[in-house]
């Protein structure tokens, strides 16, 4: 139960940061996407970085517990496709659009709905989809660990994301340039 809580307040918190971090606002997200301001993607990517060393410390202390699923190549594609068309369209991802659907956005509730519609479609479809789209292209459950070793796995993803961040800064614009 204690995990529960646990799991309740960092969501809290989760939310709270993504929405003074301004990726609750689809006005923020297109001007990311449009490469005309950095910040909401510095955050994303800052906020993705810090989340994998709490989840690191948080196992190193035996609180946290990653289940690794298996990579698939065409399955993993497919759905980045779709889930940048998506993102594109509403200017949500899942995680801002729960957050901005939260403030009351009403842009967001009908990106939400949009999700849950599909959600439902590929509930309906997995059990078709799985030997089509998943199976051909499984690598089996591979980790960032199982390429660098211990601590190295972790020390590899801080590494790409710091760069990432570093390259947002060095390409987006940011409003001060304006």
């Amino acid at each position: 139960m204690d995990n529960l809580w646990l799991g309740l307040i960092s969501g809290v918190l989760f939310g709270f940061v993504i929405q003074r971090g301004g990726a609750t606002d689809a006005d923020e997200m297109v001007k990311a996407h449009l490469m005309a301001d950095g910040r909401v993607p510095k955050f994303m990517v800052a906020a993705v970085a810090l989340s994998a060393l709490g989840l690191f410390g948080l196992q190193s202390v035996g609180v946290g517990r990653v289940m690794v699923l298996p990579v698939s190549i065409v399955a993993t594609g497919l759905g980045a496709v779709i889930f940048g068309i998506g993102w594109g369209i509403s200017g949500y991802c899942p995680g801002t659009c729960w957050a901005a659907a939260g403030e009351g956005r009403m842009d967001a509730i009908f990106a939400l709905l949009g999700g849950l519609v599909g959600t439902l479609l590929f509930a309906q479809l997995h059990e078709t989809l799985i030997p089509l789209l998943y199976l051909p292209t499984s690598m089996g459950p591979v980790t960032l660990t199982d390429w660098f070793g211990e601590p190295g796995g972790v020390l590899a993803l801080f590494v790409v994301f710091s760069v990432a961040v570093w390259l947002i800064g060095l390409f987006w614009g940011s409003p001060a340039e304006e």
